[in-house]
């Protein structure tokens, strides 16, 4: 997304934005233009005229440009014939009605006024044709809707009369949507809904013109804005995500009891006889793995990781199926979790619980004594747990660290958790040499008040690296029996749905690049393209005191990692075949993965017909896009006890790290509580600030002030809106900031049924986030790692116009 109002030709090394710039300016001109018109029309300044001349020499080469005499430059044929050829993108509508349609890879995003935008909406997936090159970069036009993002919008209800209508709290999202009755001649709104309530409504109707409104029905109408309660409830009716499953699905988990029936274990093999413990987070709400490794007399070593057997509960086609694959993946709350499986198989039958049979896939490997595998095989067997582990519990037993409370239980098992970090200390070791991503960045954890249900305080998770280490144990076991899985399923090639995780995107890496360069770090973002060196560069960062911010950068340049048919390899673990198998109680694409291994051990026959395939195709597009909507919705419950918290930190003054830069001003995060704070333009001195070429600094226009990404900025909270999950804030000078006036008036804003107070605005001048977010193993409620096992509930390191958290 366009970041400066200065020069449309993006001049930081972004050699395909460069490019594209020229081609589209080209085509929206049916004659010749000289190279000086180019310039000016792209706004290049002077001293930039010769990259220009390069680009043109380039492209004229290749053939996608003319080259008349007279520096004079035409598209050609080949070009012209591709030029208003439509593409498709995702489009992201500003609160002032303009919007971009982000088409991926390295090109610009399209620029979409207003009246271009015909009735497509925030979120949707669109497609646009290209118009015209101006100063807002490259231009274009709506011509169809795709995809439908939002059909339920939450805001605020509004009553006048006969008439209703709803206040989108997103701003982005077109309003006031008109409330049309559920059936011919029904009311508009229960007769009980106050004006100014907090309601949602399924869209019926869209806009088929810029300027006409949505309709919908009232789906729920839930309470006062700003409260909790209602808050959550509005963000997870919006994503149409139901906390209760179909009764179906309820029936068919509870037909099969609360203990597992003898002749389910006949043909199993037994694995009682080995110790296994469980080993999760304190608050933990499954426990889908077990794990055991013991040391042979040579040094070589054998473990075992035992994963709950999902699939002998959930059949294809079932009640249970059907409710997985809808929700694709457990979704996890400060106060609760909203479970892919009824709670009778979550968190019960098929929950590793202490001294019960559970039945199992255990996956047992032999390792030599540098941790290099021998043999493996998967076991359909059944387990009897013989203890529940936390991590800070195992930490503290392994003297990792002294801060928590000693733990019975692992204490007795201190020497049997010795052999397993020394293993795992082998293992982790391997895949950082092999060239295995380790970025670091923190996750908010939200301390709840039992009584009122409201945040008392955001801390980040995992203060302490001695449980940050106990947490790689057991994230290296579980990577270990996920690649020994996805080596297993392509070896004898059998269908399944993989995890796969692109190489970086090219112009962010540019970008990158840049940010180093000022920072005094030599960065080639070819190096990028291969784990290993890239991993190398990670290693250099660690005592770099901007280590977090450059590799909360580096995490923007990351893709998504997805689900696929298809094995293409795990970029971020640089491995060549990577799945997920460890945990089926909270995502489907496990499930998927046991039965097939499943089949294998007991003979079946293998479907490998294009139906077949077909259908895993298409569970993974859903897992995929579900596990996109649960991060974003985790993320959102966050970010709104964020807002929650800080109403009553009014007029307080914090120091924080800038994070991110948008147009609308700069994020800065604090670490005490662990919030985000957005310093408008306008709260950021007595200067006319704009954002630089390369969107990593702004610059005071008068004054030439600067201030930059990963730079300290003091803080004072000025207002909060809950609505929109923000906390914004005014920047202070350094020295005397306690100095600084407090909150002197109070504001009433009723659309948030709530009061805040304004600071008065004063001059200021400028004052000097294992693999986790990279696939890592199992992560407890955002503890140390990602893709292994366990997945937390996930905040944010920071923001930028288009900053996602990647769950790798």
């Amino acid at each position: 997304m366009r970041s400066s109002s200065r020069g449309d030709f993006p001049t930081t090394g972004l050699g395909a934005r460069r490019r594209e710039a020229v081609v589209d300016l080209l085509s929206s001109f049916k004659r010749a233009l000289h190279a000086n018109e180019i310039a000016e029309r792209l706004g290049i300044e002077p001293s930039r005229y010769s990259r220009l001349q390069r680009v043109l020499e380039e492209l004229s080469l290749e053939g996608s440009i003319v080259a008349l005499p007279g520096q004079k430059f035409r598209l050609s044929s080949q070009q012209v014939e591709a030029r208003g050829a439509e593409r498709e993108g995702t489009l992201t509508v500003h609160p002032r009605g303009f919007g971009f349609v982000s088409l991926g890879g390295a090109a610009e995003d399209v620029y979409i006024s207003p009246e271009a935008m015909g009735g497509a909406l925030h979120g949707d997936t669109v497609a646009v044709r290209i118009a015209t090159r101006s100063r807002r970069g490259v231009e274009g036009a709506v011509v169809r809707v795709i995809k439908r993002r939002h059909t339920r919008v939450a805001g605020v209800l509004r009553r006048r009369g006969r008439s209703a209508w709803l206040e989108p709290d997103d701003g982005r999202v077109r309003g006031p949507i008109v409330i049309v009755p559920r059936e011919q001649g029904g009311p508009l709104v229960p007769p009980d809904a106050e004006d100014g309530a907090a309601a949602v409504v399924s869209l019926t109707r869209f806009p088929d013109l810029p300027e006409e409104n949505p309709e919908g029905v009232i789906e729920a109408v839930l309470g006062a804005p700003g409260d909790p309660n209602v808050e959550v409830a509005k963000i997870l009716m919006r994503e149409g995500i139901e906390e209760e499953h179909a009764p179906e699905a309820i029936a068919e988990a509870e037909a099969f009891g609360d203990e597992v029936p003898a002749e389910a274990l006949e043909g199993r093999t037994d694995l009682t006889h080995l110790p296994m413990p469980t080993i999760d987070p304190e608050d933990a709400r499954d426990h889908d793995d077990a794990v055991w490794v013991i040391r042979e007399e040579d040094g070589s070593y054998r473990a075992w990781i035992a994963i709950a057997d999902v699939s002998h509960y959930v059949r294809p086609g079932s009640a249970l199926d059907q409710a997985a694959l809808g929700r694709g993946n457990s979704i996890y709350l400060p106060d609760r979790a909203i479970p892919m499986l009824p709670r009778a198989l979550s968190s019960n039958l098929c929950s590793l619980l202490p001294g019960v049979i559970r039945l199992c896939l255990c996956v047992e490997v032999e390792l030599d004594p540098a941790a290099t595998v021998r043999r493996a095989r998967v076991i359909e067997g059944y387990i009897r747990s013989a203890a529940k582990l936390t991590y800070p519990g195992v930490a503290r037993a392994l003297g990792f660290t002294a801060e928590p409370p000693r733990s019975p239980e692992a204490e007795a098992y201190r020497n049997d958790l010795q052999v397993m970090w020394d293993l795992a200390r082998l293992l982790r070791g391997k895949r950082m040499r092999r060239g295995a991503l380790d970025l670091d960045l923190p996750e908010a954890k939200v301390v709840l008040d039992p009584e009122t249900g409201g945040p008392v305080d955001v801390q980040k998770r995992s203060h302490d690296p001695g449980v940050a280490k106990a947490y790689q144990l057991i994230e290296e076991l579980m990577l270990l029996a996920n690649e020994t899985c996805a080596q297993f399923v392509v070896d004898q090639s059998i269908p399944t749905v993989f995890r796969y995780h692109a190489p970086p995107d090219q112009a962010k890496l540019e970008r990158f690049a840049t940010m180093c360069g000022e920072l005094g770090l030599a960065f080639d973002p070819e190096d990028a393209t291969d784990p290993k060196r890239l991993s190398v560069f990670l290693k250099k960062l660690d005592a770099h005191p901007q280590k977090q911010v450059l590799h909360m950068l580096l995490l923007r340049a990351m893709k998504q990692a997805v689900y696929d048919v298809a094995n293409v390899g795990h970029f971020g673990l640089a491995s060549s075949a990577y799945l997920h198998f460890t945990s089926p109680i909270r995502r489907y694409p496990d499930i998927t993965a046991h039965r097939a291994i499943r089949a294998v051990l007991r003979g079946e026959r293998i479907d490998r017909s294009e139906a077949a395939i077909e259908r895993l195709r298409e569970a993974a597009i859903t897992a995929s896009e579900r596990e996109r909507k649960a991060m974003e919705v985790e993320r959102e419950v966050v970010d709104l006890h964020r807002a929650l918290l800080m109403r009553s930190r009014l007029g307080d003054i914090f120091e924080g790290t800038v994070t991110g830069i948008v147009g609308t001003g700069v994020y800065v995060n604090v670490e005490d509580p662990f919030v985000d704070v957005l310093v408008r333009m306008e709260s950021l001195g007595p200067d006319q600030y704009e954002i630089d070429d390369e969107g990593l600094r702004v610059i005071g226009l008068r004054s030439g002030d600067r201030i930059a990404i990963g730079e300290a900025m003091l803080v004072q909270i000025e207002d909060v809106a809950i609505l929109r999950r923000t906390i914004y804030g005014r920047r202070l000078a350094g020295e005397g900031a306690s100095d600084e006036p407090k909150p002197r008036r109070l504001r009433r804003e009723a659309a948030d049924g709530r009061t805040t107070r304004r600071v008065k605005s004063s001059k200021s001048t400028r004052t000097t986030r294992a693999v986790k977010a990279v696939e890592g193993g199992k992560r407890g409620k955002g503890g140390k790692g990602g893709e292994g096992g366990k997945r937390g509930k996930g905040g944010k390191a920071g923001k930028t116009a288009k900053t996602r958290k990647k769950q790798r």
